[in-house]
């Protein structure tokens, strides 16, 4: 896996010693089966955003900080300009910009998600976290799974759902599909 994954994982193992808490306990207190924090944890699987935002909220540390390692600074406004949001490729499929990681105590993630095309019968990879997002298709076309249900987005459609719903994405027709998310 790469080196991005492997210090998020690094990261999150170093907040449960500070917390000086047991695998078990972050797994069932962020209602994680114990051998998928462990896979985190390794750094040999890849990490969704989703559950870093689960531990984040749960134990009161930004998104940015298991994400980055960087602490956000700015509590008045933040700009990232075109290109130079600090992203984070978890894997070769997926690229997450943040949009806003230099804002103290957000209320909302925004970023634009690059999703690679996967190879023809692939399903997409389903997870489910607190909260609500909100979905713009900006190039290519995204099939949504949400709770079962095939939905397909194209430039300039938008989704607004309940992310406790199981949902799941995927680049369709060979293509690269980028789309900005804000996860509440």
């Amino acid at each position: 896996m790469n080196d991005q994954i492997k210090q998020i994982a690094e990261r999150l193992k170093g907040l449960r010693e500070i917390l000086e808490l047991t695998p078990e306990e972050v797994a069932e207190s962020c209602e994680l089966p114990v051998e998928k924090y462990l896979e985190m944890e390794s750094g040999d699987k890849d990490i969704s955003v989703s559950a870093l935002q689960m531990i984040g909220r749960k134990y009161g540390i930004s998104l940015d900080v298991l994400m980055f390692g960087e602490e956000p600074q700015m509590s008045t406004y933040y700009i990232t300009r075109l290109g130079a949001g600090i992203s984070v490729e978890r894997t070769k499929a997926y690229k997450y910009q943040s949009l806003a990681a230099g804002f103290r105590g957000r209320k909302m993630d925004p970023f634009i998600v690059t999703v690679e095309p996967k190879p023809e019968g692939s399903q997409p990879y389903i997870n489910k976290h607190e909260g609500q997002e909100f979905n713009l298709v900006i190039e290519g076309k995204l099939l949504l799974n949400i709770n079962g249900k095939d939905l397909i987005l194209g430039p300039g459609d938008s989704i607004y759902f309940d992310s406790t719903q199981p949902h799941g994405m995927m680049a369709l027709e060979g293509k690269t599909v980028k789309f900005l998310a804000v996860i509440i």
